[in-house]
């Protein structure tokens, strides 16, 4: 099939650190069972259609001060590392020709883990179907792993699975099975996972997009550790212990030389293993709490599920196909795959739970070496810690969108506790409310609207009730809220209600008369305690929390929807659009969604990141996208 001997291509001087991601990776050797391995032959058809030039400073593949620009010899060291097409199991069966100098020297991972929507549920053919892993790079003592999407169909495709063949890459008549990854996909994913990233949302992201020109892409992925639960309960769930054993212990070894967690002990005595089980398990706790609770206060949809597939240990977001945004909390939304629903956004909490129960399993089975059913798990206390957890960053969260700081927010998490519950009660009864239409479909799934952006009203009452303050010279810190200071029902409809209300939605009836007056009272009391707290007047609290709030609660905050029409809008303007240009597009619009209020006010004009006339058109119409679907999906 091919001839031996490929010969290697040199890096150009300043990027020799991308000719290191050539297939090789430590997990190869520590976990054998994880993966299947596959040969490469290099692509020559493909061109750099976006390059992230602060992720790869970051990661070291390019030096701190390269400019934006993608010179010549980056270009060929990109399209030397990352334009390849494996060599799966159809080549081998039809006798696929490949020329010796196109043949790559080492083989790439397709990790194997455990996946919903494949027919065995035990994961013993299912994990990476149309990616594999680069490699990894270490870079100051913090190492990162690299894969693309769109390599090739490998045999972990569910497509293989339930049809018993394997398929050739590019084809077209399986799904699950093809291999490859659409343009729009890297495009859609750069610009959210960079707005994710931006506003501390834990995520993988796109270091590059390789364009083909049939259209379709390469899309390079980033992150600090790549495993994902999925990874660790394939073998859980198939009684395979020292593969197991090996898997987590990777994950713990990663996540310890990274800085990400303290320095537990090695494993080489016993009850020093123990501990790092434990604290895996407690840690999965926390960290799935966080990110649930996170997942609910920003409407993001997210499929999580029994199998720990659709996001990665560390609990960062991955494989943006499946992720979305709402602008309202569509709380119904549920994505239609070829043959199941998924999960919404309030189910995140209980899969993400189920999750740790499984992590409390996990836990006995390497320690114990025996496997326990996972119902004997149902009371372990790695529950009791999520729970407190969750409960405690979801009101922090509300904390933060009203807009107060972060020092303010815990204390009144500690010294508000009765007015902060029955703020968060009626915030909720607001938040949930669904539309008089009632379900119906769109265009992935199915969705039940809700009707008021809460978004909106905490952006507009500080602000409101400052001004009301001031015109009567106000400055009481506690006791009866003056009901001349409310706004009333009509008004608060007017700015809380969405487009999705129904006439019916919008009339003021006694029970929103009343329910509105009883949010402004319990909202205003929140203030006053702040207020007493810091020894401020009201006023000026109220003026402090409209500052922030205005920047948190942006106008037009991205959704799946306004996504991707941008990604599809700047498909259509490649042709014009070199990989620099789009580069800062992508950092230009992050910039606009930057939800930092200090960072904000503290950025000025202009840079290396100033942009042309025809990108400022460019951005102008991204941002307008996202003020025509900012309610949306």
């Amino acid at each position: 099939m091919a001839r031996s001997g490929p010969r290697q291509r040199r890096s150009p001087p300043g990027y020799q650190r991308l000719r290191r991601i050539d297939g090789r990776h430590p997990l190869k050797r520590a976990s054998p069972d994880c993966y299947v391995a596959y040969r490469a032959r290099r692509r020559h058809d493909s061109d750099v259609a976006y390059f992230n030039f602060a992720l790869a400073r970051e990661m070291g593949l390019i030096p701190a001060r390269h400019p934006d620009r993608l010179t010549a010899d980056l270009r060929r060291s990109l399209l030397d590392t990352f334009s390849l097409v494996i060599i799966n199991e159809y080549d081998f069966l039809n006798g696929t020709r490949v020329p010796a100098r196109d043949l790559l020297p080492h083989s790439y991972m397709a990790t194997r883990y455990l996946q919903l929507q494949h027919p065995d549920k035990r994961g013993e053919n299912s994990g990476d179907g149309r990616s594999i892993w680069n490699g990894c790079l270490t870079l100051g003592g913090v190492t990162w792993d690299i894969s693309s999407c769109g390599t090739g169909v490998t045999r972990l495709c569910p497509a293989t699975s339930e049809q018993k063949t394997f398929f050739k890459t590019g084809n077209y008549v399986a799904s699950y099975g093809c291999g490859t990854a659409a343009l729009a996909e890297g495009i859609n994913a750069a610009l959210m996972s960079e707005v994710f990233h931006r506003n501390g949302i834990a995520t993988e992201r796109v270091l590059a997009v390789l364009v083909l020109p049939s259209g379709l892409a390469i899309n390079v992925r980033a992150a600090k550790n790549l495993l994902r639960p999925s990874h660790m309960f394939v073998h859980l769930r198939q009684g395979k212990l020292e593969s197991l054993r090996a898997t987590a212990d990777f994950f713990i070894d990663r996540q310890v030389a990274n800085g990400e967690w303290p320095a537990l002990s090695d494993t080489g005595d016993r009850r020093r293993a123990v501990r790092r089980y434990h604290y895996m398990a407690e840690d999965a706790a926390r960290t799935f709490a966080r990110v649930t609770a996170t997942f609910e206060s920003e409407y993001i949809f997210c499929w999580i599920d029994w199998d720990g597939d659709n996001i990665l240990a560390d609990g960062s977001v991955i494989d943006y196909g499946s992720v979305r945004q709402f602008g309202l909390y569509h709380r119904e939304y549920r994505f239609e795959d070829l043959d199941r629903m998924s999960t919404s956004i309030p189910e995140q909490r209980r899969k993400a739970r189920h999750l740790v129960q499984k992590y409390a399993q996990m836990r006995n089975f390497l320690v114990s070496g025996e496997k326990a059913p996972l119902s004997s798990f149902a009371r372990d206390a790695t529950l009791t810690l999520f729970d407190d957890e969750f409960d405690r960053v979801k009101r922090l969260l509300l904390l933060r969108k009203i807009g107060f700081e972060e020092a303010t927010a815990e204390r009144l998490l500690r010294e508000a506790e009765d007015e902060l519950r029955r703020f968060a009660t009626l915030f909720t009864s607001f938040e949930h409310a669904r539309s008089s239409r009632g379900p119906g479909k769109v265009p992935d799934g199915l969705s039940w609207n809700a009707i008021y952006c809460m978004r909106d009203l905490l952006r507009v009452l500080p602000r409101h009730f400052a001004e009301r303050l001031a015109e009567r010279g106000e400055q009481t810190k506690s006791g009866p809220v003056d009901a001349g200071l409310l706004m009333s029902t009509r008004e608060f409809l007017d700015i809380a209600l969405s487009s999705y209300a129904t006439p019916a939605d919008r009339k003021p009836s006694d029970y929103r008369k009343r329910m509105t007056r009883k949010f402004q009272r319990s909202y205003l009391a929140l203030m006053r305690v702040a207020a007493k707290a810091h020894g401020n007047p009201l006023e000026s609290v109220l003026r402090d929390v409209a500052e922030r709030a205005k920047v948190i609660n942006h106008h037009a905050r991205i959704t799946g929807d306004s996504i991707d029409h941008a990604a599809n809008g700047l498909i259509r303007r490649l042709g014009q659009l070199s990989a620099e240009s789009l580069y800062r597009l992508v950092q230009s619009f992050t910039d606009y969604q930057d939800l930092n209020s200090e960072r904000v006010a503290g950025r000025t004009a202009g840079g290396e990141n100033s942009l042309s006339p025809l990108e400022e058109r460019v951005l102008a119409s991204l941002i307008k996208l996202t003020h025509d679907f900012r309610e949306g999906l």
